[in-house]
């Protein structure tokens, strides 16, 4: 009788603990690799889009809108294919988006090749040229979205707009 109960209590706490795995991947289930998931969601950081907007062009108040909106959507469309899971967690958290200035082409530059050498999805953005700006004139980076503690590594040094 007492090889029963112990048996019994084992494969009943076996039964729950596989359960509980099984609803935790399914919670998890919108991660492609459910480890993955929980490094991310374990990294205790928040995540971010950065748009560097270029001051140098004196762009109007709607220019820089309209561009920061180009590179917006850019980011968002190239993380879904190149980091759905990190796109997932950004949108899950709040979809912050941060707004920095630079006076110069060269460190837009700088910084966009600084976010590609750590893996984090840029859109860089070039003006057509139909309004206020020359075409083809580097207007906008968008870094990201990627933890914040990341994308700070390539754009802590600049101010907001």
């Amino acid at each position: 009788m007492e090889f029963n109960v112990t048996f019994l209590t084992g494969l009943g706490c076996g039964i729950c603990i596989g359960l509980s795995l099984f609803a935790l991947k399914k919670y998890l289930g919108m991660f492609s690799d459910t480890s993955k998931a929980i490094t991310k969601f374990a990294s205790n950081s928040e995540y971010k889009l950065v748009l560097v907007v270029r001051t140098d062009l004196s762009m109007g108040k709607g220019k820089i809108a309209a561009q920061c909106g180009h590179a917006a959507v850019g980011a968002y469309e190239k993380a879904l294919k190149k980091d759905p899971d990190g796109l997932k967690l950004w949108k899950l958290t709040g979809q912050a988006k941060i707004a920095l200035k630079t006076d110069s082409v060269d460190e837009i530059k700088q910084i966009a090749d600084n976010a590609k050498k750590m893996g984090l999805v840029t859109s860089l953005i070039r003006d057509a040229g139909r309004t206020q700006i020359a075409p083809n004139s580097i207007t906008v980076l968008g870094v990201g979205p990627a933890p914040k503690d990341v994308i700070d590594k390539v754009t802590g040094h600049l101010k907001l707009l």
